[in-house]
């Protein structure tokens, strides 16, 4: 989500002493509290923007001093924002009763954070970032689209811009049945998860470029520079992108590291990107399918199949196994966006680079029991990977096939792509 906030300054008579401060970024401004005379009730207004999202949550806290512990109730609130939308606008109002939160309480400073929150339930269907100012920026401007552009995702959204798509939630049949080319018998058990959030998902696995951008470095084997910057960035471990300290606590909590690529990229933008869980993964993968690829065609072939061609570089579209680090992109990895898109429009869900997931490997098999937004395993120094690699054959590419490598693991086969939880 994306927090705003604004400090200010001023003072209101209860029978104690009050001064009172508010911070917020520039799209709140004008915040003014007012006591209304003769009652304990603290009326502030605010102005809000025109923001991208449309829509926001304003929420507020209070400290009773200046080392701003936020220890004062602020349960009696209500008004613009408060536990419900609020557009953008001026003369938004909140109203505390102090009165019956803080009542017969005094001190000599009061500060009181608003907080305005992006509402990704209503935002449009694309949310884009823009990476050109690299990583001195402060922040990478943020915006939505309604439709795929009509000159379609240009270069730029695969290298100094980031797309992400709206996946709605909903229910899917997770894992293989039985009889599936490839199948894994001992970790792919169908079963029933539902997802009760929507979410946003990378239309394409994050490249080298756009890694560049925010790291300023470029780790990937693919790396001559005549065609590596929308090649999808690899040689990033798990520690790499969310921190080797704080991002190793999922799924007890969702922190990562500041100097990691999601923590730089949370910073700069003021929402929580992530990696997908093995759930968000392959529900965005399958797009509503149930066959082995998101085509909605199963394999012919465990190994060299044409229905796994359309839609991923994989060992038989890759022209040469031997590969080196090659001049152009017909060997190793391919430009993200080569091959056929999902329904939802995203692409390279099937080989190319394996991708990242948050959730800690488990070496038994799903149980068969329905599940609602599973986090994995709660132990364990290895993680998820899905969808396949280059150098796989068509079986190892498939919408249920499961994967796992050590968080320090910086193979040349493994990426990954972005998702935003509201």
């Amino acid at each position: 989500m994306q927090n705003k906030k604004h400090w200010l300054r001023c003072c209101l008579a209860f029978g104690w002493l009050f001064s009172w401060s508010a911070w917020a970024a520039p799209e709140i401004t004008n915040i003014v509290c007012v006591q209304r005379e003769g009652t304990k009730l603290v009326d502030i207004t605010y102005d809000l923007a025109d923001l991208a999202s449309a829509y926001l949550t304003v929420s507020i806290r209070i400290s009773k001093d200046a080392g701003a512990t936020w220890d004062v109730p602020c349960t009696s609130v209500s008004g613009n924002g408060i536990g419900a939308e609020v557009t953008p606008g001026t003369g938004k109002s909140i109203v505390w009763n102090a009165g019956i939160d803080w009542n017969r309480q005094w001190s000599d400073q009061v500060q009181v954070e608003i907080t305005a929150t992006t509402s990704l339930t209503q935002m449009k269907p694309y949310l884009v970032i823009n990476l050109l100012a690299g990583p001195d920026a402060t922040t990478y401007p943020v915006t939505t689209l309604d439709a795929v552009p009509g000159s379609g995702w240009t270069d730029e959204y695969k290298t100094t811009k980031l797309v992400l798509r709206r996946v709605p939630a909903g229910t899917f049949t997770m894992g293989s049945p039985t009889g599936e080319l490839g199948r894994q018998a001992d970790r792919e058990s169908q079963h029933q998860v539902t997802l009760t959030k929507d979410f946003y998902v990378g239309v394409f696995e994050v490249t080298q470029k756009q890694w560049e951008r925010v790291k300023a470095n470029w780790p990937s084997y693919f790396s001559r520079p005549a065609c590596r910057d929308a090649r999808p960035v690899e040689k990033v471990s798990y520690t790499d992108i969310r921190g080797s300290d704080l991002g190793t606590g999922w799924p007890a909590n969702n922190a990562v590291d500041a100097n990691s690529f999601m923590g730089l990229l949370r910073a700069k933008t003021g929402l929580i990107f992530d990696l997908p869980t093995e759930a968000q993964w392959e529900y965005a993968c399958r797009a509503g399918t149930e066959t082995a690829l998101n085509s909605g065609k199963n394999l012919t072939n465990e190994n060299n199949c044409s229905h796994m061609a359309e839609v991923g570089r994989y060992l038989y579209n890759n022209s040469d196994s031997n590969f080196n680090n090659s001049a152009d992109t017909t060997k190793g990895t391919n430009k993200v966006g080569s091959y056929m898109a999902n329904q939802w429009g995203l692409y390279d869900m099937h080989g190319n680079v394996l991708e990242w997931c948050l959730d800690r490997w488990f070496a038994s098999d799903y149980s068969t029991q329905p599940v609602i937004d599973p986090k994995g395993n709660t132990t364990g120094d290895q993680r998820a990977n899905r969808g396949g690699y280059f150098e796989n054959g068509a079986a190892r590419c498939r919408a249920a096939r499961r994967e796992h490598r050590g968080y320090w693991d910086t193979s040349y086969m493994i990426g990954f792509r972005l998702v935003l939880v509201p």
